[in-house]
Parts: C-alpha cells; structure tokens; sequence
C-alpha cells in the first residue's frame, strides 16, 4: 500500500470555499489502477491558516507514479493555479510505503451481519 498525502494550509476564512472546490471537481482517480481510496481531511486551526491534507490511498508506489503522469491527472488538476489566494504557502506533498496495517475485523464481520 502506498499513502499519498499533501497538506494545505488554507487561509482563515476561506475553509468553505477550499472544501467547495474538493467536492465539486472531478478527480477521475476512479479510471486509474490501483487506486484504492481518496480523503480530504481537516486538522488543526492556527492564528493564519487551517491545516489540510488530501490523502490517497493506492495498491503500490507505482500505480500512483502512474497517476501523476497520467491525462487524468493533468485534467483534474488544470485549474489548481487559480486557487493560490486560498492557500499559506505552497501545499507540501509527502508520501508513504505501507510497512505494518491492521484491520478491525471485528467490525467488517458487524457490517456483514447487518441487515
């Protein structure tokens, strides 16, 4: 499993706006292999900013290299630029090999049982 993480530090003021663009665009990380899951979370609130992080989730490194290279990439990501007034700074991007994950098994066996 690979995590691909990258934070943004969004201006105060401007969270609705930031989620608003998250929710409505089209990613197309359903057309790639190996894409597992997509997240965008919200963390802490600083003097200036609020702390995000999109965080996907991919079967290998190399699927998501795919990804980064890909026309579905380059689309979903062609009006990026214009939100630059939203953001402190530069998003940061960092990336993760899977070495250890534990599942609840426990709770899958719940969600099966349930009618």
């Amino acid at each position: 499993m690979f995590i691909a993480m990258n934070r943004f530090k969004v201006v105060k003021g401007e969270e609705k706006a930031f989620e608003q663009i998250w929710s409505s665009r089209r990613t197309r990380l359903e057309e790639m292999e190996g894409f597992v899951s997509f997240h965008l979370l919200r963390g802490p609130e600083r003097e200036d900013h609020t702390l995000y992080a999109s965080h996907t989730m991919w079967e290998t490194k190399a699927s998501f290299l795919a990804w980064t290279t890909s026309q579905q990439f380059r689309d979903s990501h062609k009006d990026a630029g214009k939100n630059k007034p939203l953001y402190v700074g530069h998003p940061e991007f960092e990336g993760f090999d899977s070495v250890l994950e534990q599942i609840n098994v426990a709770r899958d066996a719940a969600a099966e049982a349930a009618p």
